[in-house]
């Protein structure tokens, strides 16, 4: 599994890393044995770089990710998790409390606990100080401000420059944003220090918006960009009427380009899956890219998909159909450094 480094970091990562968003139970409980299994068949294959949240089932991604990781030599594995919503105790009456389910936020989990916002230089500290409490180990690698839309002003005032200050202490190795937009990320890129970016949907086959602004950006001022959501929420994955692009139903017209992105890779002997796993790296500014699994067998099929050959004949096929613009660039394209 090749390596690269993160930015001007030491930090690395592996081209393909282990989103625990799901083993969190989005949508659908996921069993201890399952996540732990995950997380085994990832190990096994070569992954060494996972990422995980508060937000990801109010906790129960960060728990399980620092069970399985301790049982693993430090320094061996890259770790990623996300500040800007803390963890409270749920009230035990009332909607949403400690009775009821997390359904509202996407996971399929008791909330034992609320989300509360918070970007500030302290929640940023406590959000750290809490997720290494779940987690039960003594350092986080990476550091991401998660969502920050509508807290901007924040963010950018107070979370951010205590992530600065936190890299300067060596309290984390490298930071940066997630979001599920390119706009904001690319004001990351050019106006702070960030290492990394963590730009979710919007570079896949089906949408390409980081093209425009982010990427260039990201490649002037050498920072990384980790690429998630290839999939588009599952369209992308399994192409069909009722299919979810970012996590509602898909229109008739997307449904109808993914079909024919399937139909194309069939004709090159591979799969759509292949594909959407492949065409980010094609970027000079992309790292690596993040896909969420909740079982052993959904690793095994997602490490076969990403080491597939994809011929550089589909490319150019995609080109000639208008699924790909011109200017796109595609795997094979970039010039590789060697592996680390």
């Amino acid at each position: 599994m090749r390596t690269r480094t993160l930015g001007r970091t030491d930090v690395p990562v592996t081209a393909l890393g282990f989103g625990a968003a799901v083993i969190g139970n989005l949508f659908t409980p996921v069993r201890d044995d399952e996540a732990y299994a995950a997380l085994d068949t990832a190990w096994d294959a070569g992954i060494r770089y996972f990422d995980t949240a508060p937000h990801y089932g109010v906790g129960v991604s960060e728990r399980r990710v620092g069970e399985f990781l301790r049982t693993r030599p430090t320094g061996s594995y890259t770790l990623s998790t996300k500040v800007g919503r803390l963890l409270e105790p749920a009230d035990d009456g009332g909607a949403g409390g400690a009775g009821g389910d997390d359904s509202a936020h996407g996971f399929a989990t008791p909330a034992t606990h609320r989300r509360v916002w918070d970007f500030s230089a302290a929640g940023v500290r406590r959000s750290i100080e809490d997720s290494l409490g779940r987690l039960g180990l003594d350092r986080i690698d990476v550091v991401y401000l998660h969502d920050p839309d509508d807290h901007a002003e924040q963010a950018f005032g107070e979370a951010y420059p205590e992530l600065e200050r936190l890299r300067a202490e060596g309290v984390v190795g490298a930071i940066g944003a997630g979001m599920n937009q390119a706009g904001m990320l690319t004001r990351f890129v050019r106006d702070t220090d960030v290492d990394v970016v963590l730009c979710a949907g919007r570079y896949s086959l089906l949408d390409q918006r980081a093209l425009s602004r982010l990427l260039p950006a990201a490649t002037e001022r050498g920072v990384s960009v980790i690429v998630g959501g290839v999939f588009n929420s599952g369209l992308l994955a399994d192409p069909k009427q009722g299919a979810t692009f970012d996590y509602g139903r898909a229109a008739p017209a997307l449904v109808e380009r993914a079909l024919k992105w399937q139909a194309l890779a069939e004709r090159h002997g591979t799969t759509l899956r292949a594909a959407a796993l492949a065409f980010p790296g094609g970027h000079p500014a992309v790292t690596g890219v993040l896909v969420g699994t909740r079982s052993a067998a959904e690793v095994s099929d997602t490490v076969a998909q990403f080491t597939a050959e994809v011929p550089a004949a589909l490319w150019q096929e995609a080109r000639d159909k208008n699924l790909l613009a011109a200017d796109v660039p595609t795997p094979g394209t970039r010039e590789e450094e060697p592996s680390a």
